[in-house]
């Protein structure tokens, strides 16, 4: 009998809106999965076809990308940032909505490309940042943080930061206002390219995927 697929979800904001997604495309995880206390990070389904793994949303891609894990589901922010050649996003679940943005002090000077040439800033995508400043002609030297990006400004560390936003209200209260959009973000099913080619159950998932989002939409 053929080992389950293994399939990766993201810890936090997608995982909510991806599970009924998820669920219409076959993807019900045990009982176990739900309960908040449990520490466990794999799950079986409740037909055994595939298990689950609930991990970072970084590391969904890697797990992916590496063949670890079949499947997944991450942010388009996550696929943008690490630019696997192994990873196929072959389609848009249309939630997990938010945007990646430009934020700064809001008592600071507007930041225009135009005017600089050399910029500092905290962010949690240094790869896309820096590809996004070059577009603009603008040197960026990025400063890696994983959370708390909005203390960077007041701190000295950076005038600048680049964060996922969604309300806007978290900038707000920390004084921040955002500048410039850098991308419109969306949760993606993402799948290993090798596995897609000589696996046909991952093909036949990208199928079921992509016919229930349809359906959805609809």
């Amino acid at each position: 009998m053929a080992e389950p697929l293994t399939f990766a979800v993201p810890k936090g904001r997608i995982l909510d809106e991806a599970l009924p997604v998820m669920a219409r495309a076959g993807l019900v995880p045990e009982s176990a999965f739900h309960d908040k206390g449990n520490r466990a990070l794999s799950f079986a389904c409740e037909d055994g076809a595939a298990r689950l793994i609930r991990v970072r949303a970084f590391d969904v891609a890697t797990f992916v990308a590496f063949g670890a894990a079949q499947a997944g589901i991450v942010g388009s922010d996550v696929i943008e940032e690490f630019e696997f050649s192994e990873l196929y996003a072959p389609v848009d679940l249309d939630i997990g909505h938010c945007r990646l943005a430009l934020a700064e002090p809001k008592d600071a000077a507007r930041y225009n490309p135009g005017n600089a040439s050399h910029i500092r800033v905290a962010t949690k995508y240094p790869h896309l940042t820096k590809r996004w400043f070059e577009s603009k002609g603008v040197q960026a030297e990025c400063i890696k943080l994983n959370g708390a990006m909005e203390l960077a400004p007041g701190l000295g560390l950076a005038g600048q930061i680049v964060d996922l936003v969604s309300s806007g209200r978290t900038l707000k209260d920390n004084g921040l206002v955002e500048v410039e959009t850098i991308m419109d973000i969306s949760a993606r099913l993402i799948v290993n390219r090798a596995a897609l080619k000589t696996d046909p159950r991952v093909a036949a998932l990208v199928e079921k995927f992509r016919d229930k989002v349809s359906v959805k939409a609809a």
